[in-house]
């Protein structure tokens, strides 16, 4: 699967539907998945720069959508190597 760079939260709402509809899952699938209504998950669609971080991330996970962090100009990493030492 291709890699997204998101810059805005107006981003968010395609990406997410695009992601739902590519694991095959209707939005009331989806939901139940989630633990939340149909209405919710298409709110949290429409207007994916107001959800909660922790719920975005539930979201994500359960589509199969890992979300990779890095510094803006970085290149992606290869397997071998590892993460920043903190």
């Amino acid at each position: 699967m291709s890699d997204f760079t998101v810059r805005t939260a107006e981003q968010l709402p395609a990406l997410l539907q695009g992601f739902r509809k590519q694991a095959g899952l209707t939005q009331a699938e989806a939901a139940m998945r989630l633990g939340v209504t149909q209405q919710t998950l298409s709110a949290l669609e429409r207007n994916a720069e107001k959800v909660r971080a922790d719920r975005l991330l539930r979201l994500l996970s359960m589509l199969g959508v890992e979300v990779i962090l890095r510094q803006a100009g970085d290149t992606p990493s290869s397997p071998t190597e590892s993460g920043p030492a903190w």
